[in-house]
C-alpha cells in the first residue's frame, strides 16, 4: 500500500512540475515554449530577388532563406511610403484608420502596438531605435519602455524568447542614388562578380533609356546584393546563437523600390513587396505561397503565434500556423499626403487585377516632391519630357490631369501601362472592384477626406505648420501641409 501512495505522489509531482513549466501564474504559455520572432526588413525593395526569378540580382542568403521556408509572390504593403507603411505594421491597423496616413505627420495618441501584446504573452522585444538596424518611424513616438533592447541584438541573443528587429537601411532610395563614393562604401564587401553591368539592366517601359536611369538601377541592384550580405550576418548570429532552429524569420521590404513612380505611388512597384518566412518545423522548405497577403496580417499572425487574444481592431489575418485563415478577396492601399505634396489615391488589389482610384484627377502624376526630385531618374525623366525625347508611354506620368479611375489586369501588364477602365470588356470588373473599394473605406472609417486642419482640431495629430514655416525662414525646403482647393470626383 505504501508503495502505490509513494508511485501515486510520484505520478502527481512529475505532472506538477510539467505544468509548472508549461504555465505562468497566469497561465500564460511558459516562454521555453515560444518561438523566437525576427523581422529582417530591406529598405525600399521591390522582389527583384533571384528567388523570385530575377536573374540580375546576386542574393544568395535571401535565396537560401526562400529554400528553407515560404515564398510569397503577392504579398503587398498598405502603403508605398515607409512611415504610413510602418505605423501600420507595428499597430496592424491601417493608417487611414488611426490617422498616420500622411507621410511626415505626428500621431498624438497611437494605440497598442503588436509588441504590447508579445511582451505581455512572454516576449523580450528587441527593437533597436538607432543605426545599425533600428528604426521606427512610425508618425508617431512610440511609448516609454515599449522595447527592452535598443541596441544590435545580433551582438548578444536574448536568453528568453524574444522579438527581433534587423532593419537594413543600406537600399533606402537616397543609397540608390548615392555618389560614387557612397555607393562604394555601401557595397565595399561585393566581390567582383557581384557587380552589374547598367547597359545589361532591362528598364520599366515607362522610363527613359539614359545613362541616369541605367545607373540608378545598376546601383540598385548592387546595393540589393550588400543587403543580401547582412542578411547573411542576421541569419548567422541565430545559428551561432543555436536558435535559428526555434526561430521564425520574417524577410520583407517596408513597400516598394525606392524610385519614381514606385515609391510614393500605389502602382505595383510601390506596394509589391518580397515576403519569405522561415518556421523550422512547421513550415515545408521550398514552399511557395500565391495567396493575397497584405502588411496587416503580420500582427494578428504574430499575436497567434505566441497564443495571445487578437484585438477586434485589428483586421489582417493569420498567415502562418494552425490558425491560418482564408484568402480574402482584396487586399486595399492608400496614398494621400507625401511630404509636403497633397493627393488623395485609394488601391484595391485582387490576384490579377489592380483597380485605383484618383480622388483629385485635376492634380497631376508628376507633382513635384522635393525628396524625389533628387532622384538622377526623376530628374532624367524631367529633362526628356521637356526636350520631347519621350516615347508615348513615357509621357504618360507627364499628363497634365489624372483618370479617375485605373484598372490594370496586373498578370499580363506587371507595369501597369494600360489602363482598361474605359474599356467595355471590364466594365463588370470595374464595378465590383469600385464597389469593394467603398465598402472597405466604410469599414474601416477612411480618414482620407478629412482636411489635415480638421485632424488637428480634433486633437489627433500634431500642428507641425510652424516647425515647417520656420524651415523655411531659414532657407530650408519646408515641407507643409497644403490640401489644394481642388473639389475631390467622387465615382457612382
Amino acid at each position: 500500500m505504501n508503495k502505490k501512495i509513494a508511485l501515486v505522489l510520484i505520478v502527481v509531482s512529475v505532472c506538477f512540475m510539467a505544468l509548472f513549466q508549461t504555465s505562468g501564474s497566469n497561465g500564460a504559455k511558459a516562454q521555453v515554449q515560444l518561438p523566437n520572432i525576427v523581422f529582417i526588413i530591406g529598405e525600399d525593395l521591390g522582389p527583384e530577388f533571384g528567388c523570385y526569378g530575377d536573374k540580375r540580382a546576386h542574393t544568395p542568403n535571401i535565396d537560401r532563406l526562400a529554400r528553407e521556408g515560404a515564398l510569397f509572390t503577392r504579398a503587398f504593403t498598405h502603403a508605398p511610403v515607409c512611415a504610413p507603411s510602418r505605423s501600420g505594421l507595428i499597430t496592424g491597423q491601417y493608417p487611414t484608420t488611426i490617422g498616420t496616413h500622411h507621410m511626415r505627420s505626428t500621431l498624438l495618441k497611437p494605440p497598442p502596438l503588436f509588441t504590447d501584446y508579445l511582451k505581455k504573452a512572454g516576449y523580450a522585444i528587441a527593437w533597436p531605435t538607432k543605426t545599425p538596424y533600428g528604426k521606427t518611424d512610425f508618425n508617431f513616438t512610440p511609448p516609454e519602455g515599449w522595447t527592452d533592447v535598443v541596441s544590435d541584438w545580433t551582438q548578444k541573443i536574448p536568453k528568453r524568447p524574444f522579438f527581433g528587429y534587423f532593419n537594413v537601411t543600406t537600399s533606402h532610395e537616397s543609397q540608390v542614388r548615392a555618389t560614387p563614393e557612397q555607393h562604394a562604401k555601401n557595397t565595399a564587401r561585393l566581390k567582383p562578380e557581384d557587380r552589374q553591368d547598367p547597359a545589361k539592366m532591362v528598364l520599366p517601359p515607362y522610363y527613359p533609356d539614359t545613362p541616369e536611369v541605367r545607373n540608378d538601377f545598376r546601383q540598385y541592384y548592387e546595393i540589393a546584393t550588400a543587403v543580401d550580405y547582412k542578411v547573411g550576418d542576421a541569419l548567422d548570429a541565430l545559428d551561432r546563437a543555436g536558435v535559428a532552429d526555434n526561430t521564425i524569420v520574417f524577410f520583407f521590404g517596408d513597400h516598394g523600390r525606392g524610385m519614381p513612380r514606385s515609391k510614393r505611388w500605389v502602382y505595383n512597384q510601390g506596394i509589391h513587396v518580397p515576403l519569405i518566412i522561415r518556421w523550422p518545423g512547421k513550415i515545408k522548405p521550398g514552399t511557395v505561397r500565391e495567396d493575397l497577403v497584405c502588411f496587416l496580417d503580420f500582427a494578428p499572425t504574430l499575436l497567434s503565434i505566441a497564443g495571445a487574444e487578437i484585438p477586434k481592431e485589428m483586421p489582417g489575418r493569420v498567415i502562418i500556423g494552425p490558425k491560418t485563415g482564408a484568402e480574402p478577396k482584396f487586399v486595399f492601399a492608400a496614398r494621400d499626403r507625401m511630404d509636403e505634396t497633397f493627393d488623395r489615391i485609394r488601391s484595391v488589389r485582387e490576384r490579377r487585377f489592380h483597380y485605383i482610384r484618383n480622388f483629385y484627377p485635376g492634380l497631376p502624376y508628376a507633382q513635384v516632391v522635393l525628396y524625389n526630385e533628387e532622384n538622377p531618374i526623376m530628374q532624367s525623366w524631367r529633362r526628356a519630357f521637356a526636350e520631347g525625347k519621350l516615347n508615348d508611354v513615357q509621357k504618360q506620368f507627364f499628363a497634365q490631369t489624372k483618370p479617375p479611375e485605373e484598372l490594370y489586369d496586373a498578370e499580363s501588364d506587371p507595369h501597369e501601362i494600360n489602363n482598361l477602365a474605359g474599356s467595355p470588356k471590364y466594365r463588370n470588373k470595374l464595378k465590383e472592384m469600385r464597389a469593394a473599394l467603398d465598402r472597405w473605406m466604410k469599414e474601416t472609417g477612411d480618414l482620407g477626406a478629412v482636411p489635415e486642419a480638421e485632424l488637428i482640431k480634433r486633437g489627433l495629430v500634431a500642428d507641425r505648420l510652424k516647425e515647417y514655416e520656420e524651415r523655411k525662414k531659414n532657407g530650408i525646403p519646408g515641407r507643409e501641409r497644403r490640401q489644394p482647393n481642388v473639389k475631390p470626383q467622387v465615382q457612382n
